[in-house]
């Protein structure tokens, strides 16, 4: 199974470094040629969302990436992958992919220097450890998406079609449950 990971800037090598201990093929998303390969899954790691949404249309891979997720690709989204793949930002009036229907909340823990570690419940997963680093939160989901975890009492784990968000960084663990869930998906999407 071959999954791409946009490495364009932020935490793509955790992301690698986990996928291919679970036994993936993973290339890393460059420029526009890299972003026409086939692949079975996406990865839009952490980062800074403005950054990477500016260099995905500047390198001409955008418009290939948002088809491809429109077309039902699984994608496993986490903290500014979150901010590119939603509908709506409510602190911010840039949007980029909008294929997730929920409406979220840029930095909205504050700076850097508020980052913190949660331990939680993800649906279907069970107790999970969450580190959020000048991360987002949900404010709102559509009907059609699912919540999968709540810590603080926002929103912060989604799934919607083929399509799991969310706003911490479960590379940044040991825990390998999510991406192996994700991999799951890929092989039998919906």
């Amino acid at each position: 199974m071959k999954i791409a990971v946009l490495a364009l800037q932020g935490a793509y090598r955790e992301h690698e470094e986990m996928l291919a201990g679970l036994g993936a093929e993973v290339s890393e998303l460059r420029k526009r040629e890299d972003a026409l390969q086939e692949f079975d899954g996406l990865v839009l790691p952490g980062g800074e969302s403005t950054v990477q949404g500016m260099l995905l249309k500047k390198l001409s891979m955008f418009d290939i990436l948002k088809e491809k997720i429109e077309n039902g690709l699984p994608v496993l989204a986490t903290c500014a992958g979150l901010i590119l793949l939603a509908e709506t930002i409510s602190n911010d009036c840039q949007t980029y992919f909008q294929t997730l229907p929920v409406t979220v909340k840029r930095n909205a823990y504050g700076r850097q220097s508020s980052s913190f570690f949660y331990q939680g419940k993800i649906k279907d997963i069970g107790s999970f450890p969450m580190e959020f680093i000048r991360a987002p939160y949900i404010e709102e989901a559509s009907k059609q998406v699912e919540v999968l975890a709540r810590a603080e009492q926002k929103i912060v784990a989604v799934r919607y079609q083929n399509q799991f968000a969310f706003a911490f960084h479960p590379e940044l663990t040991q825990d390998r449950r999510l991406h192996a869930s994700f991999l799951d998906c890929c092989a039998h999407p919906l």
